[in-house]
């Protein structure tokens, strides 16, 4: 079998000793090179598995030949090494198309962490395949995000991605997860909203037993399950300032300390987050830290709401449908034309999620086995106006069109918080006394 080779570029002779001897215990043949010229001449005349670059070198920097890979060479996942507390440099970097960052002095187990991720990238090479057929719709939009999610796959850069909410954030996440090195580690997805603020320590990093009352016995947090794996945090902008604090400290140290515990633990996990909120937008309002929001946000992915891709949308209902043909083994429903027409006209506020649900409500409605336009009930689902207004004449009383459209936000809020009532209640700026009044006025269960 070949051995597999890897580049150091450092002009300091011990580090690049100490990188030489630690990969080849890991059974890697190493070449060195001093600067960026002898780099690029290394890599013109031979393939490389990895490359591990300083910063700062005698004739250019790291950044340059970051770029100079990722022109060149863009299979070879490259990371860089930066002076301890350079976490700018580091972001530079990653936003350049590094794999991944080390900072000095070189930690030898997360050396041998990182480049065994990266030699798990590359074995993956020859199976690198358009992403699955969940993320559906031929669009340019969706053919733009197929792409953009091989891209992030190859890195471990912390992403942020934003969109409408049902457009689809979390299967995104996902599949960024599938597609990358940890695919075969957990991928653990927690809605930031719907975990009560006083227990969010205790979520995340876990707790010691009788650390607090109702603490009867150790308990493992969401960085611990995640730990070789990839933690979601959906609707980050929830989380809560003093939060939001121990969470940039756990990502930048990448250790956490439980709570009632003494120690540190060391935790290797790549972050993805999303949020249907502008998360700019919250910086500027202070709701959000802005440290953290450029540690999270090193790159940003837009999931394009399902107005931008009507045309997507006869194919993602056809799918849906043969699912609920399967789910209830009845004969799949088949659009009319002028139902199709009515849809791809609609402005889709829930996006791909309502459109689901839509098509579940006029599966159970329809006769023949065919969907018509009235099946689809477009005036009790809402907005249909460009600037999401529903026009007169859609409306036959104020009254049942008012509640139609609380019920509609309160079920949106309750799947949001995967029917975490109090947290949904929040969101909607009710008292939970409030709340528990509505659901049993509108019969919602």
């Amino acid at each position: 079998m070949t051995r597999q080779i890897a580049l150091i570029v450092d002009d300091e002779p011990d580090i690049r000793e100490l990188l030489e001897i630690t990969l080849g215990r890991m059974k890697l043949d190493t070449r060195s090179a001093r600067n960026v010229k002898e780099a690029r001449e290394w890599l013109a005349k031979e393939p490389f598995d990895l490359c591990l670059t300083d910063m700062r070198l005698p004739d250019g920097t790291g950044l340059e030949l970051v770029q100079h890979i990722q022109q060149r060479h863009p299979q070879v996942p490259v990371a860089m090494i930066t002076a301890y507390g350079s976490l700018d440099t580091a972001i530079h970097a990653l936003k350049a198309g590094a794999f991944d960052f080390l900072t000095k002095p070189v930690d030898l187990g997360r050396l041998r962490e990182l480049v065994a991720t990266a030699l798990r990238l590359r074995t993956q090479e020859s199976a690198e395949q358009p992403v699955d057929s969940r993320l559906l719709g031929d669009s340019p939009p969706m053919q733009t995000l197929r792409k953009q999610i091989l891209k992030l796959a190859r890195s471990q850069a912390p992403v942020y991605i934003s969109g409408e909410s049902g457009s689809g954030k979390e299967l995104v996440a996902r599949l960024i997860h599938e597609q990358g090195p940890r695919n075969e580690q957990p991928f653990v997805p927690v809605n930031c909203g719907a975990i009560p603020s006083e227990l969010m320590e205790s979520e995340f990093f876990g707790h010691k037993k009788g650390s607090f009352t109702g603490a009867v016995e150790d308990k493992q947090g969401l960085f611990q399950a995640a730990n070789g794996g990839t933690l979601f945090l959906d609707e980050v902008a929830d989380l809560p300032l003093a939060m939001q604090v121990k969470l940039l400290r756990a990502i930048q140290e990448k250790a956490i300390r439980t709570v009632g515990g003494q120690q540190e633990v060391t935790v290797d996990v790549r972050v993805l987050c999303a949020t249907h909120k502008d998360l700019a937008a919250e910086v500027a309002a202070e709701r959000f830290r802005q440290d953290l929001y450029y540690r999270l946000n090193v790159i940003e992915l837009r999931v394009p709401p399902l107005r931008e891709r009507r045309e997507d949308i006869a194919k993602l209902a056809e799918v849906m449908l043969r699912r609920l043909a399967n789910d209830t083994g009845l004969d799949p429903a088949r659009l009319d034309p002028e139902a199709l027409e009515k849809l791809k006209n609609y402005r889709f506020p829930g996006n791909v999620r309502e459109l689901e649900n839509m098509l579940e409500r006029a599966y159970t409605l329809c006769e023949d086995d065919r969907i018509s336009a009235s099946d689809l009930r477009l005036a009790d689902a809402g907005p249909a106006g460009e600037n999401g207004e529903a026009s007169l004449a859609q409306i036959d009383n104020l009254e049942d069109h008012l509640e139609d459209i609380e019920r509609k936000l309160i079920m949106q809020a309750l799947e949001e918080t995967r029917w975490n009532r109090t947290a949904a209640a929040q969101r909607l700026g009710l008292s939970f006394r409030s709340m528990r009044y509505r659901l049993k006025k509108l019969g919602i269960d």
